[in-house]
């Protein structure tokens, strides 16, 4: 394990928050570090959009590690990046591939537990293998399950909390570092995981998800913002595009 992916490794702490605003390019990497980010992270989604490409493993390998090598050259931050499901079909293929993010200068990654294009989750013990394959190459890997992925609150029990902790045991034996569990916003499901959870918990922060200190409460390590930023600085460049474009004068603040 390298300096960088032990240092990145410690700034997971249960009850005191890592905060991950999550980038798309070498520029958005500066302005974040320059706001005061203790890493980067990237997105999936915004770094294949920003590309004319459609999230789910449409932009290549290859174009996600040119773009990587890129950032890691702009900032002395760790660098986290969104590697989906790993890119490769079978955990040797997944083991190749992290090792080459590893030398294109990632810190860590996030490894999905579903494949491009699938709903239904992998096998916990098939999912397990990869994120095995994954952590082989001595990197951080945020192994993130997708339990919660299109459930209704009204839907939430303790069948889904024990399915995510069933995961998270598999993972940790795996040689994971992390858990991930997007699209859950439910303090007292968050609670009970990150107390039984053998990882580090990350949530994704979205309206009405709480504040740090909220958060921080329940346990998390980790908060990142997923493709929030980038669709934020979409919104805004198209609505300041509309008001020219009508023949107003755009008052925004020029840096």
């Amino acid at each position: 394990m390298t300096k960088t992916i032990a240092a990145f490794k410690a700034l997971h702490v249960p009850g005191d928050p890592l905060m991950l605003f999550n980038i798309w390019d070498a520029g958005s990497a500066k302005a974040v570090a320059k706001a005061g980010a203790k890493a980067i992270a990237t997105g999936s989604y915004g770094v294949a959009e920003a590309q004319g490409f459609a999230d789910g493993e449409d932009f290549s390998i290859d174009d996600a590690l040119r773009n990587l090598e890129r950032i890691v050259s702009v900032t002395d931050l760790p660098v986290t990046l969104d590697f989906e499901t790993g890119y490769g079909a079978t955990p040797a293929e997944v083991a190749a591939s992290v090792r080459r993010a590893v030398d294109a200068g990632a810190a860590g990654i996030n490894q999905e537990d579903r494949m491009p294009g699938e709903s239904a989750l992998l096998p916990v013990a098939q999912a397990a293998e990869r994120v095995g394959a994954a952590a082989s190459t001595g990197l951080f890997v945020n192994a993130r399950t997708d339990v919660y992925r299109g459930v209704k609150p009204e839907n939430y029990g303790q069948h889904l909390i024990d399915a995510v902790l069933e995961r998270a045991e598999a993972y940790a034996n795996a040689g994971a570092g992390g858990l991930f569990v997007p699209f859950l916003g439910d303090h007292a499901a968050i609670t009970a995981i990150c107390a039984a959870s053998p990882l580090p918990v990350n949530i994704l922060w979205g309206p009405g998800r709480g504040t740090r200190a909220e958060l921080a409460l329940c346990g998390v390590a980790r908060i990142s913002y997923g493709h929030g930023p980038w669709a934020a600085a979409m919104d805004w460049l198209e609505g300041q595009a509309k008001s020219v474009f009508a023949g107003e004068i755009v008052p925004y603040a020029a840096g």
